[in-house]
Parts: structure tokens; sequence; C-alpha cells
């Protein structure tokens, strides 16, 4: 019987996608978890995969069309079996298709209202298809202001690639370099009399990426809807830099832990203690999670992206460490899964790397909170009234207060020093 694929839902706010490319051609075979397409999302481009085994008999949407999720976009079955077309209808609109084009309005799908479309975009979107160049090439040009036309493909059948509009944006960035300067232009004068030339500053004008739009929405809507509150709490670290120090003697470089890692382990621990803020609001109720999949922020191109681990309080460090490592790269090479972002109960965000004490983060809904982590530093501590140097580290929690309390949080930062302060619980 032939099965549907459908646009996933890969995250909270996703509500369409744009179909990339199809990995698998029509009539060749796939199994279940294969690559079949794709998608570009507001945050990634993410591979998905066939959730059934047999031949791709059809695709329902073309490369470059933006489709809502859970919209079909192909259909897999068994070798020669018909498939009826008209029971796949999708309500699926080509990115290179405005929709009102012949009075230059569109309706805008959530007020019902018509807006004036911009008809410039319609016509770079009509060359660019011309010059046959990928949705990607197109949307990176479009960002960068790069010309199509002048741009050689080095794709199948000369096609446009991403890394053609790379070459192109990399040879006018070495063009502008050698341009001689204005001040080497100007005639020589005497040293007593020279004047340097005012060069007024020109505002740049940066169109803001896909990715950055969405963290803008997300976090507007948790900063005006969520009441946040936050505690801080100070961790003594010697105990755990000692044992990462240990147990890394017995790693190769490639695998070796990350005060990262212990921290989110620590956090999956704690957790358990405190269900309430594994949890999410809905409605009048609270919804406890069955699971603790902690959420690390990633930085990435542009912006930031969150890789969930899944079942991470029942996962020993070096799986927790290798897959946030795998997840964390595929990231920032724009190739996530739809796994690794989808799913996460409770947050971490980390800047420890960057020197920072202390910070305060927003929550990703629909969590109820997320825990902001700063430097382990060795600063001086007074302990028994006298002062040595010790290992300590500041984290901040934010928590919906529709869900907690402030002794509830309090508590549970003291729990997660617990297991910061005596690791050897996270490996036993």
């Amino acid at each position: 019987m032939a099965e549907i694929i459908k646009m996933p839902k890969l995250g909270f706010d996703m509500a369409e996608g744009v179909l990339v490319r199809w990995v698998r051609q029509v009539g060749e075979p796939i199994q279940k978890g294969e690559i079949l397409a794709e998608i570009e999302t507001d945050k990634a481009t993410v591979e998905v995969e066939s959730h059934f085994s047999g031949i791709v008999l059809q695709h329902l949407v073309d490369p470059g069309t933006s489709v809502p999720v859970n919209e079909p976009i192909a259909v897999v079955g068994a070798a020669g079996e018909q498939v009826s077309t008209s029971s796949h209808q999708s309500s699926v609109t080509s990115e290179q298709t405005p929709a009102a084009e012949t009075t230059g309005q569109s309706e805008n799908p959530i007020t019902g209202e018509s807006a004036q479309v911009d008809n410039s975009s319609k016509v770079e979107n009509q060359t660019s298809e011309i010059l046959k160049a990928s949705p990607l090439a197109k949307k990176i040009a479009r960002e960068k202001g790069v010309n199509l036309g002048s741009v050689v493909g080095t794709g199948p059948g000369g096609r446009i690639v991403r890394r053609d509009v790379e070459a192109a944006l990399s040879q006018q960035a070495a063009v502008t370099s050698v341009q001689p300067s204005v001040a080497s232009q100007q005639p020589a004068l005497p040293v007593s009399s020279y004047q340097a030339p005012v060069i007024p500053a020109a505002d740049e004008s940066i169109p803001t990426t896909k990715l950055r739009q969405a963290i803008g929405r997300r976090l507007v809507e948790s900063k005006t809807t969520i009441p946040h509150f936050y505690v801080t709490h100070e961790y003594k670290m010697e105990a755990l830099m000692e044992l990462r120090k240990q147990v890394n003697g017995y790693l190769p470089d490639g695998e070796k832990l990350s005060v990262n890692d212990f921290i989110v382990k620590a956090v999956a621990l704690a957790l358990r203690e405190f269900p309430n803020l594994n949890a999410t609001l809905q409605g009048d109720k609270i919804i406890r999670k069955g699971q603790v999949n902690v959420g690390v922020a990633v930085t990435v191109p542009g912006g930031l992206m969150t890789v969930v681990v899944k079942d991470t309080d029942q996962k020993p460090l070096r799986v927790i460490s290798s897959e946030i490592k795998a997840m964390a790269a595929r990231a920032r090479e724009g190739k996530v899964k739809p796994e690794d972002v989808d799913g996460s109960t409770f947050s971490t965000s980390n800047l420890g790397m960057y020197d920072v004490d202390e910070f305060i983060a927003i929550i990703n809904p629909p969590e109820a909170a997320i825990l902001a982590i700063g430097s382990a530093k060795e600063v001086p501590v007074v302990e028994n009234g006298q002062i040595k140097i010790g290992w300590r580290m500041k984290a901040t929690i934010s928590v919906d207060h529709r869900v907690s309390d402030g002794a509830e949080a309090a508590q549970f930062m003291q729990a997660l020093a617990k297991y910061l302060e005596e690791p050897v619980r996270m490996l036993v």
C-alpha cells in the first residue's frame, strides 16, 4: 500500500518549510530511515528521512516550493503500484510564483487583509529560475546582493549552487580590498597645511536571516507572555574540575569531556527531583513531561539553535558528550536532523567559554525554565576564616512564575549543587 510522506514539524513554531532538493528520485528504492529530501526551515537546512521502505512513486512538490507542515510531499510504495494524484493534492505554494501576480496584492493568511507585493522580488525570482540556480544559492544571493547573472554555475547542467555565490562574494571582497583609498588620491600637501580628509561613514543595511527572524518572534513572545523570575547560585567546582581532568586522561582527544557535558548531566538528574520544572503550561494545566530531554543552545552562523539530548538523565557522560558534539556539528553545517532540534523539556545556555561571570536567559517556549551558565574560574574565596584560591561558577535559572515559585527554583539550584560539587554521583 502506498504511503504518504509529509512535511515534518521541526520545532514549536514551525509553520512551513521550503523543499530544497530531492535526494531520492521517482523510481528509486528507499529504506525506512534513509534520506528522501532536504528542506529549509527558519533555522537550518534539514534532511528529511523516509518513514517507510519501498519505491519513490511520486514527488508531490517541486524544489523551491514552500510547504505547510503536515502537507504531503511524496508517495512511497511498492514497485508498479498505481497512485491517484488527485488524492494527494497539497496546498503548497512555490516561492517563485507570487500569489497575486495580476493585481500586485497578496492576502495575509492570518488576518485576511490584502497587502502590496514587491514586484522587484518577482523579477529577481524569474531571472534566478532562468539561470538555473538552486534555492539556497538564490537565498544567499538575495541576502548578500549578488547579481546571479554574473555568476558562473558549476553544478549539474551549469546550475548555480551555493559555492558559486560564495566564490562571487570572495571575488567582490578581493576587488574592493585593492581599490585605491580616498586618501591616496589626494594631492600631496605640505606637512604644515595637511588636513586629513573627512570621509562620512555610510549606513549599512543588512537583511535579517530567517533564523534571526525566528529567534526574534519566539523571544518576543516569551518575554511578553511569560512572567519570568530569576535565581542565581554559585557553585564550588574544584571536585568537578579534578574529576574531569582524571577522566579525560583516559580518553582520546576527540572524546574528551567538557565542563558543559557534566553540567547537562547534572541538570537532568536534578530535574528528576523537580518534575515541576521539567514541564509545560497548557491552558490551566501543568503538563509534567515523562522524559527529561535537555536542550543545549549552540551558536550557529547568524544566530542560535537548541539541540536536544533525549533521555539525558539515563545516558552516561560519554554518550551525552558525543551526541552534543555530533548535533552541534550538524547544526553549524546547516544539516540538522529533525530529531536533533525537537522535543526539549528544559534548556541550557552556556557562555562560560566567553569568560562571562553570569547572565540571564529567556525561556524557550513552551518550556517552563532555562539555565544560564557562566564561566568556571579560579578566584579568591574565604573558607573557615581563611582566604584561598578556589574554582567557582555562577548559574542563573529563569522560571515561568505561572508554573513555579522562587522557593522551588532555589531548591532546584541546591539539588544541582549536590551533583556539581560531588560529581562522582554522576558516575554511579
